[in-house]
């Protein structure tokens, strides 16, 4: 079983959207673990738009990366370049580290339809991208 850490700086959004996605594409073949440089609580859009996927990640809580020093992670993904950037030290010894920045949906002013564009489309490419990374590295 291979141990997976999606990174981001708030672990709030896109990190959180990644964990339910990796989660539902990689079933029994590895456990995902989510965190932030910081915590910022779940944003209530991230919710909303991965329920309109079928997916409820309510269960999931916003946790800072030193909660998981003792994890050996063989994969850590961070998920937008502030996180890339600020990443502290994690002592897993052969991690492999991948970067994606996706786009923050929760930085969008504007009226519900503008949000809710930016949350599916952030949503979608989050998607694409967890979809694609089990196939290459699990199947």
């Amino acid at each position: 079983m291979k141990n997976i850490l999606v990174l981001c700086t708030g672990n709030s959004c896109r990190s959180q959207m990644a964990h339910g996605y990796l989660n539902t594409f990689a079933k029994d073949k590895a456990t995902i673990y989510s965190a932030g440089i910081e915590t910022h609580g779940l944003n209530p859009g991230a919710l909303a738009i991965m329920k309109e996927d079928g997916l409820d990640i309510s269960h999931h809580t916003s946790n800072n990366v030193t909660e998981y020093n003792s994890v050996d992670f063989d994969y850590i993904l961070t998920v937008c370049d502030h996180a890339n950037e600020n990443c502290p030290f994690i002592p897993s010894k052969n991690a492999v580290r991948l970067h994606h920045n996706f786009f923050d949906p929760s930085k969008v002013k504007g009226t519900d339809e503008e949000k809710h564009a930016a949350f599916l489309k952030a949503r979608e490419e989050i998607k694409a991208y967890c979809k694609e990374f089990i196939e290459k590295h699990f199947i």
